[in-house]
């Protein structure tokens, strides 16, 4: 599997060009961000690298074949032609999905049969709970095959045993971190931490850990993988070690319990301080400023609606007169609340996330 490949590294709508820089930090010069992602050549070890390193990404797909088909019939026959061994075992399960856009084959279900019949007679197992998902793309009588090379989404790093609510994901927080500026350098504080996932994460960067470090892959089940290769990409997890430079701290006694058990199953907990108080009573913390980023509610029931104006309120008054020369990204669905906080902030693109649109609002270092 040293073939070379179109790999498609999908991205959270919003963010392509966040992710960009990611994959020039891991040398791929030529990548190029275009709508849901990013794009570039390479080879099988590359979807394995990507897998294991990006932060930003929520899947990587490998597109493993094109061909034009202008009819059920035509695909029959190209699908039947088509070297499925050169990317499945034989006895693989294998999860079709297709989609039609603009072409002469415009049912997905019919276009999803005709694949998976080819697949049997290649010896693969088509099934809803396949151990690798076959992608099928129908665009304008153009039929685009790739392999999702993921299978769970990305965010999962596989080291995170506490969810609070209205969860962040890790891959979004990576990006949001990013657009902030954040260094891998700089100190993190986020006063409304939940569950901890700006902290960890920012510490993770800090720490130079894989993200990817704690989990498997679908490509682990595709023809030609090679163990030995892939285990010598991961890098050994040395020992974190402080003094903290990543604080969170949140109301919810629950919430810090959780956030202190996610570090500690991340392997980051040295680097991490969390305390359970109020935003009222958020301190400075000793040394150079760095970056306050945060999640707060947003988006509640109406009768909820004065007490989180009031909340963005005491947020922006507190970080005004502590937070002296440190910068402040704010995470919220409401540009209203976001005014509330009374800082000078600038609003970023919209991203869609759990059911709404969210804005990443921005200052520069406050005076």
């Amino acid at each position: 599997m040293t073939d070379t490949l179109e790999i498609f590294a999908v991205a959270p709508p919003g963010l392509e060009a966040a992710l960009l820089p990611e994959f020039r930090a891991l040398g791929y010069k030529d990548a190029r961000y275009g709508p849901g992602g990013v794009t570039m050549i390479g080879g099988w070890p590359d979807v394995w690298r990507l897998n294991l390193e990006l932060r930003g990404a929520t899947k990587v797909l490998a597109r493993i074949g094109t061909f034009r088909a202008m009819s059920l019939a035509g695909l029959d026959h190209r699908a039947d032609e088509f070297p499925w061994a050169d990317t499945f075992y034989s006895g693989t399960t294998v999860r079709v999905e297709a989609s039609c856009k603009r072409s002469k084959i415009y049912h997905a279900g019919a276009a999803t049969e005709r694949v998976e019949k080819a697949l049997r007679k290649a010896g693969m197992k088509p099934s809803a709970d396949g151990e690798v998902t076959l992608k099928i793309r129908i665009e304008q009588n153009i039929v685009t095959l790739s392999v999702d090379t993921s299978g769970d989404s990305l965010h999962k790093r596989g080291h995170k045993e506490a969810v609070g609510k209205a969860p962040m994901r890790e891959n979004l927080a990576a990006l949001f971190l990013r657009q902030a500026g954040y260094d891998g350098v700089e100190p993190v504080l986020d006063p409304m931490c939940g569950s901890g996932t700006f902290v960890i994460e920012a510490a993770e960067i800090a720490a130079g850990l894989q993200p990817g470090r704690s989990r498997s892959f679908a490509f682990e089940h595709l023809a030609g993988f090679d163990a030995q290769a892939f285990e010598a990409m991961r890098r050994a997890v040395s020992v974190v070690k402080g003094p903290a430079r990543m604080f969170g701290s949140d109301r919810d006694a629950g919430a810090i319990k959780s956030a202190v058990a996610n570090a500690n199953c991340a392997g980051v907990s040295a680097l991490c301080e969390f305390q359970c108080h109020a935003v009222a009573d958020l301190q400075r913390p000793d040394g150079p400023a760095g970056l306050v980023i945060v999640n707060p509610p947003y988006g509640g029931r109406i009768g909820d609606k004065k007490q989180l104006f009031a909340l963005y309120g005491t947020l922006g008054k507190t970080l005004k007169e502590r937070f002296s020369g440190w910068r402040v990204a704010l995470v919220t669905s409401d540009a209203g609340l976001a005014k509330a906080a009374g800082l000078p902030f600038t609003q970023g693109p919209a991203v869609p996330h759990g059911g709404l649109k969210v804005w990443l609002f921005q200052t520069p270092p406050l005076k």
